[in-house]
């Protein structure tokens, strides 16, 4: 089993539930099993465009779908929630859902880059990825927590009282 964190945003329609949704459907996913689900955090759009503000936070899962099958399950639950196959860059969106590491694996192919290139310049990412673990960056060669400390991104982030609920397989 590979241990893999998900990170999770939605800026449109109702966040919570769709984020909650999210975890429900990852955690249906065959051969996986959610390990923790991170607080939610509040946070602007990346671009400071005029679009809601974004909800986020990060699951921990194990699985032993290999990291393509995964992220085409991803994909599909994506569309599942109602996000369109092809969209703008940096647009609103219900929901998405990035691999933020699978195991230590680096993995640069055409559509799947692990582990994901923006983490160190996303606090909304580190913040709640730092509730679950303070796991070491491949390819950076040093822990969230100093990734952390070192970001350039200077925006606000508020964490949320919004527990995300997910059951564990048996």
């Amino acid at each position: 089993m590979s241990v893999v964190f998900i990170g999770m945003g939605s800026n449109l329609g109702e966040r919570f539930s769709i984020l909650q949704q999210a975890v429900a459907l990852i955690s249906e996913l065959p051969t996986t099993d959610m390990l923790a689900a991170s607080s939610v955090y509040e946070s602007p759009p990346i671009d400071n465009s005029e679009q809601n503000h974004f909800l986020n936070a990060v699951c921990k899962i194990t699985t032993e779908l290999p990291p393509k099958a995964l992220l085409d399950a991803l994909k599909a639950i994506e569309r599942s929630l109602g996000r369109p196959e092809r969209y703008a860059r940096w647009s609103p969106r219900c929901i998405d859902l990035d691999i933020l590491f699978y195991d230590d694996q680096v993995i640069m192919q055409d559509g799947l880059t692990i582990p994901h290139s923006e983490i160190q310049h996303r606090k909304f990412v580190l913040l709640p990825m730092l509730e679950l673990d303070d796991v070491f960056h491949p390819i950076l060669k040093k822990p969230l927590s100093t990734l952390l400390a070192e970001t350039s991104d200077d925006s606000v982030i508020d964490k949320r009282e919004l527990p995300l609920l997910y059951n564990k397989k048996t």
